[in-house]
């Protein structure tokens, strides 16, 4: 039954409402400030996301052209101008990218991007500064921070500073890329004319390899350099290989093949 003036509750009702009316609107604006406040959230990170995917393609489109023009040794004075225009302008919008959206996956792609190109022109001094940037951007990825931080102590390396690339290849970094970060501390050890810890760097380098049986060439040329002979690695598809042979052997035992597949192995 509704409440009137005359009902016997009616002045305890009106007191409360007076008391705690004031911090059921507060309550209720708080939660609808709350609510739309995370849907403006949610829209305008998806656009901001939006607007970053789209410039970083563009900067892919442009860089697929600068990239596919520079393999042309022969290009003319009018297309040489175009692609030095094109370079600008390439550099031009990946430092816009980062300006506006720097702490994004985005801006570090294109920083890579922009690392890559003045590597690729022997502008060492430079790409250490873009990599620079690049580590300092948080994505939370333990294994895109590897990646960077080799690729800045590489470059480190390639201006000298080798004191500065050993800092930077010495700090933590998951399994996967311990391989490629023993290696290439080996390569600063020899810089600094330490070749027992070059030697012993390169053998970790080569171990982590083969448990995974993986080879690499360039490695094994270094290692020779030093004097040291690596034991050969089976690359996983001679193992798979070797395993289909086992398995087929036992069956061409008593035919004129089964020499054919020893000699094969």
């Amino acid at each position: 039954m509704a409440l009137t003036p005359n009902s016997p509750n009616a002045d305890n009702s009106m007191q409360a409402l007076k008391q705690y009316g004031s911090y059921i609107v507060t309550a209720t604006l708080l939660a609808l400030a709350a609510y739309f406040g995370w849907t403006y959230w949610q829209d305008n990170h998806a656009r901001v996301d939006t607007v970053a995917a789209d410039s970083y393609a563009d900067i892919q489109r442009l860089n697929e052209e600068v990239s596919l023009s520079s393999q042309n040794p022969d290009l003319e004075a009018e297309a040489q101008a175009a692609l030095e225009q094109s370079r600008t302008q390439l550099s031009s919008d990946i430092d816009t990218l980062v300006s506006t959206h720097g702490e994004s996956v985005y801006a570090w792609q294109a920083l890579m991007i922009k690392a890559r190109h003045e590597v690729d022109n022997d502008d060492f001094a430079a790409a250490t500064e873009t990599f620079k940037k690049a580590l300092a951007i948080d994505l939370g990825d333990a294994g895109l921070e590897a990646i960077t931080r080799l690729r800045y102590a590489k470059t480190l390396l390639a201006t000298g500073d080798t004191d500065a690339a050993l800092a930077e290849a010495k700090n933590d970094m998951p399994s996967s890329f311990e391989a490629s970060q023993q290696e290439l501390l080996g390569d600063i050890y020899l810089a600094q004319d330490n070749k027992e810890s070059a030697v012993k760097s390169y053998n970790n380098a080569w171990e982590l390899l083969r448990s995974r049986q993986e080879t690499r060439a360039v490695l094994a040329l270094k290692m020779e350099s030093l004097g040291t002979v690596p034991e050969p690695i089976e690359d996983q598809a001679s193992l798979i290989q070797e395993s289909n042979a086992a398995v087929q052997l036992p069956v061409a035992a008593d035919s004129a093949e089964a020499p054919t597949a020893e000699v094969t192995q």
